[in-house]
């Protein structure tokens, strides 16, 4: 491939278009040859990819979508930005299993629809704005919105969690990107969402224990706290109630098969189980919650914080606690 050509490929994620390869000195019948030597990969209409880069892409979900992304924009001139799912997908942010890979973009002049894409129509701010190699993609914030506009709140709160956690963005700007779009289709279920985030949920179980919880019509846990004895750090749990000194741990099967830090599984269920029983006899009751227990298990386990709750601990307390805060800003 000419230098020059190569040069618009790599801003555009691997896309260029047939006037980009005549503009550098190709005729049209030689872009029908790359094409049928298999040189070139044919993504849209007048719009190629070489096939090494299409076969990379692949075998990565997000290098895929975005060269998906990349064919439509050079297809429709580049002017549109990644928004909604796409520059969800692109930023980071956790997207449910159920959201379909249609090429999600807005435009500030029209609305259109597509072989696997959909543009919006809408004014986009210049902060709502960032840049991505040729093209543009909507701020984190803008994202989420957007998404949760349209996605179930769970799916939204999911995702709005993992962000803060990430220092994608901060609540405040979260909150601001909720009230600039107060007029909205929609808006209301993102600013349900943004009033349930909470940066310090670890993992989408986290998250979704956490919603279980409060739709039980039980206080939401404070999250990630340390708690300590005379010997030291016991451990963090998930979830924390202070009067009744209840600990909530939401057990994710993964942290048993697949352990951090080169542990063995046994090593980690040893661990869990000593640490437990140091909490235990500290007189800190536990609550163990599993993917599983937020179907129809949940009744009991519902039933069964409710009752502790309803009974504070009584008598001296041989730990502290450490709280953590709630993530405001970009921090390290």
């Amino acid at each position: 491939m000419h230098p020059a050509l190569r040069a618009v490929a790599d801003r555009q994620f691997g896309a260029f278009a047939s006037k980009d390869a005549i503009r550098v000195g190709y005729t049209y019948e030689e872009v029908q040859a790359q094409v049928g030597r298999g040189r070139w990969i044919r993504l849209r209409r007048g719009v190629y990819a070489e096939r090494p880069v299409l076969e990379a892409a692949y075998g990565d979900p997000v290098a895929r979508h975005r060269l998906e992304c990349a064919a439509v924009l050079v297809r429709l001139g580049g002017r549109a930005v990644v928004s909604h799912a796409s520059a969800a997908r692109l930023g980071g942010i956790v997207v449910p299993p159920s959201r379909t890979e249609v090429v999600r973009l807005t435009d500030d002049v029209q609305w259109r629809r597509g072989r696997g894409y959909e543009v919006a129509r809408a004014t986009l701010p210049s902060a709502d704005v960032r840049a991505m190699g040729a093209f543009r993609i909507t701020a984190p914030a803008r994202t989420l919105v957007d998404c949760a506009r349209e996605w179930a709140l769970e799916d939204a709160v999911v995702a709005m969690d993992a962000a803060l956690h990430a220092a994608l963005l901060s609540q405040p700007e979260l909150t601001a990107a909720v009230l600039a779009e107060t007029h909205w289709v929609g808006v209301g279920d993102a600013a349900r969402a943004a009033g349930l985030a909470d940066g310090r949920a670890e993992s989408p179980l986290e998250t979704l224990g956490r919603l279980r919880i409060v739709g039980s019509g039980l206080p939401a846990p404070e999250l990630q706290v340390e708690i300590r004895d005379a010997r030291g750090l016991v451990g963090r749990v998930d979830g924390w109630y202070e009067e009744a000194a209840v600990a909530v741990e939401f057990d994710g099967l993964v942290k048993y098969e697949d352990p951090r830090d080169g542990r063995s599984p046994a090593r980690v269920l040893w661990e869990e189980k000593r640490r437990e029983d140091r909490l235990r006899d500290l007189d800190i009751r536990v609550v163990r919650v599993a993917r599983a227990d937020l179907g129809p298990g949940w009744e009991r386990v519902g039933a069964r914080l409710a009752a502790l709750l309803a009974t504070p601990l009584t008598g001296p307390r041989r730990f502290t606690v450490v709280h953590r805060s709630v993530l405001s800003s970009r921090s390290a």
